[in-house]
């Protein structure tokens, strides 16, 4: 499965949330109960009408998606999300009705609209498209990272079978920009505000989703993303392995004059030279570690994943290298659903999961 550094949206379990504090971890819990498409929700006994990325309920349905205790300590976790331009949402004063709209919603394309069954998708199943760069604009204004937005931040980044990236192919890997495969404790820490000690306990913490491999003197490291949806269970390389690739780069890079400190070095060789050493490992092994990434096409995706859009031209490209419409360039009138005519209630709802039969 390819998730090039170029593609603008990536993929995020809802079984896999951000971990800890932070207001895009409350972002997530979120969007992971929001409608996946148009129609009316039944929730407590009341139906709402809803919209793609919509969700309608109470206070008390609020509470329970962020895991706050108390009213008012979720309306503040609304309003720094609604200040920092990620949803919008209202209270009724009256009838204490509160809805909220994601406004970071990816897909949307057209169809007919299903009005039967229910709109919500299933807690827990299936996963999220979001942008790659739906954490940027927190480093932007220099906003001090929590765990969960850290995180989110590095979920955000990762690539996989990325041509500039070789080690992208050993497993999905974390990038930052064209030069961003090699990594350091201290730019990290600029970018999320924190010392170096505590991105290290932060690493060390959640060794089970990212893991670090130091490399040898002043390099830097790498950060590979352990639970990022591939088609096969990920295989993490090992230390002699990643240290053989560089190696290999450095030889590639003989010649090459050497500008900045050594870690920015390494990263340039990096993007410069990983397209020539997999073009020398020859192509039938190139083509093997691509296709052991594909994902699959079987109907339980469609659910948590609409992506088919292919013939506007108003589009970007999802990490699935499938043509995509913002929610902005959208009708509003049209479900979020595939483009051809398909009716999702011909689906048993067990089938709408992200976890393989078979």
């Amino acid at each position: 499965m390819q998730c090039l550094q170029r593609y603008d949206w990536v993929k995020l379990l809802r079984s896999h949330l951000p971990e800890g504090k932070g207001v895009m971890g409350a972002w997530a819990k979120l969007a992971s109960r929001a409608a996946f498409r148009k129609g009316n929700a039944i929730y407590c006994g009341h139906s709402n009408p809803v919209q793609p990325g919509m969700w309608a309920g109470g206070v008390v349905g609020l509470k329970s998606i962020l895991g706050a205790k108390k009213r008012h300590q979720a309306l503040q976790v609304m309003d720094t999300l609604r200040e920092l331009g990620y949803i919008s949402y209202e209270l009724d004063p009256v009838t204490k009705k509160l809805s909220y709209q994601i406004l970071d919603w990816v897909v949307k394309c057209s169809g007919a609209e299903c009005m039967d069954g229910t709109v919500y998708t299933t807690d827990g199943y299936g996963f999220l498209c979001l942008p790659r760069n739906i954490t940027q604009r927190l480093a932007a204004q220099n906003y001090q990272f929590e765990e969960a937005d850290a995180w989110l931040d590095l979920w955000c980044h990762t690539v996989s079978n990325d041509r500039r990236n070789v080690f992208s192919f050993m497993a999905p890997a974390v990038q930052y920009g064209k030069y961003g495969a090699i990594l350091t404790l201290e730019t990290l820490g600029q970018r999320w505000g924190w010392e170096k000690t505590k991105v290290w306990r932060f690493f060390q913490k959640h060794g089970d989703v990212f893991a670090l491999y130091r490399l040898p003197g002043s390099y830097g490291c790498l950060i590979f993303n352990k639970l990022y949806p591939c088609d096969t269970e990920v295989s993490l390389p090992t230390q002699e392995a990643v240290v053989r690739i560089l190696e290999e780069i450095r030889i590639l890079a003989r010649n090459t004059r050497k500008r900045g400190s050594i870690h920015q070095y390494m990263s340039r060789m990096v993007a410069w030279f990983s397209r020539r050493l997999l073009e020398g490992q020859g192509d039938r092994a190139l083509t093997e570690l691509e296709n052991s990434r594909v994902a699959h096409s079987d109907p339980i995706l469609l659910r948590a994943y609409f992506s088919l859009c292919r013939i506007c031209k108003k589009c970007g490209y999802d990490c699935g290298r499938v043509s995509i419409c913002s929610l902005s360039q959208a009708d509003p009138n049209t479900i979020r659903g595939p483009c051809g005519s398909m009716d999702l209630n011909s689906y048993a709802k067990e089938y709408f999961t992200y976890e393989q039969t078979g």
